[in-house]
């Protein structure tokens, strides 16, 4: 329970790789606030499960992070709520894909305000409370695609590499300040809708789910192994530790090789 006493908001946190997340934080002891779209009686399931879980608090926020505003009234919300954020984690995210000529300006603009304006806005509201206790942890989820480009991503790449900048940015400014700013980095990750385009791919092709997962995989991995929401809330965890206390404006790669060839 290494983070008992601590208050984690993680951004985009009712599935997938946001939800692994903020669970592995509640088993740490960490009260968490989650945030994203979805079923209203799903999420008030998923909340009080967790809560009944980990025997922490576990408050829900439905914010909008595509403005400002919206991002800034989130972290107030866990601060009124669960009072405080320790651990900051900015997961939510999406993605559209299409040539630059190509590319809508509507989409370009939602991604950038998704997945990287909603980062910066986040790292300012919460700064500051982390300052004044002289402890923080901020852990932005970028991407591969953060370090390497692909084809018809534009908005995406480009956004996933502002937020390494970001995160470096942010680093130098806390570096004495007891609050640390690091990426993840993941490659391929098995989340619901991954595997449920693994299992139509399969369909579709006549194919068996593991022979789809290797082509998938072997696209952008030398590993033909997928990581997984908890294989990333067990490096958030380490993140937030003492042992972690020196590693700050790193992007750390979870990719089954992807970036290093």
């Amino acid at each position: 329970m290494a983070l008992k006493g601590k208050v984690a908001l993680v951004t985009g946190s009712t599935s997938g790789i946001g939800l692994g997340i903020a669970r592995a934080l509640a088993a740490q002891g960490a009260d968490v606030m989650l945030n994203g779209f979805g079923d209203a009686g799903q999420i008030e399931a998923l909340r009080a499960g967790m809560e009944k879980e980990f025997s922490v608090k576990v408050a829900y926020d439905g914010a909008d992070l595509s403005t400002g505003a919206g991002v800034a009234g989130l972290v107030k919300a866990a601060q009124d709520k669960l009072g405080g954020v320790d651990v900051l984690v900015n997961n939510a995210g999406i993605q559209f894909t299409a040539a630059v000529q190509d590319f809508p300006d509507e989409r370009w603009d939602a991604i950038i305000a998704l997945n990287l304006s909603a980062v910066f806005h986040g790292m300012k509201a919460a700064i500051p409370g982390m300052k004044a206790k002289g402890w923080g942890r901020i852990i932005n989820i970028a991407s591969a695609h953060g370090l390497v480009a692909s084809a018809n991503k534009v908005a995406y790449v480009a956004a996933k590499h502002g937020v390494l900048g970001a995160t470096k940015v942010a680093a130098l400014e806390l570096a004495n300040s007891g609050v640390t700013v690091n990426a993840i980095c993941p490659g391929w990750v098995l989340t619901p809708l991954v595997q449920k385009q693994i299992e139509d791919r399969a369909k579709a092709n006549g194919t068996s789910v593991d022979a789809e997962k290797v082509k998938l995989l072997s696209e952008k991995q030398p590993m033909h192994k997928f990581t997984t929401p908890e294989h990333l809330g067990a490096l958030t965890v380490f993140l937030c530790s003492d042992a972690a206390e020196t590693m700050t404006g790193v992007a750390h790669s979870m990719d089954g090789g992807w970036v290093a060839q």
